[in-house]
């Protein structure tokens, strides 16, 4: 088996099997110009760390750049995800909300649950909110 994913003018492709790898890169070498870089380390703000007992997948570097964009690099850490029977309500305090900022850290965080299964509940209840 043979994954290729293609991103815009990035392709990024791997198999179990070396000599598919191979087959593949000597295919789109016949029909484009192209130039192998090596074992991918960093696509699309994931991480991939590749070794002999399997490949991981990790966003810390774009979760820090995060917490830095919105100013959240000291906020206290929660390792219990938030409960199923919780409602949001509006807040009962007159402060404006900042309406772009909240979208663009709901936008981020709906990016980051590709790797972090554990927040999807949570993000997706406040994106609804």
């Amino acid at each position: 088996m043979l994954i290729v994913q293609v991103y815009i003018d990035d392709v990024v492709f791997g198999a179990i099997n070396n000599s598919l790898c191979g087959e593949f890169a000597k295919l789109m070498g016949s029909k484009f110009k192209i130039s192998m870089v090596g074992e991918i380390n960093f696509f699309l703000w994931l991480q991939v760390k590749q070794s002999s007992k399997g490949t991981m997948i990790s966003q810390q570097k774009y979760i820090k750049k995060l917490l830095k964009r919105f100013e959240m690099e000291n906020s206290k850490i929660n390792d219990t995800p938030i409960v199923t029977s919780t409602r949001l309500d509006m807040d009962g305090l007159d402060s404006p909300v900042n309406e772009t900022m909240y979208r663009g850290i709901i936008g981020s965080l709906l990016y980051s649950t590709s790797t972090r299964h554990d927040i999807v509940f949570s993000v997706g209840l406040c994106a609804t909110f």
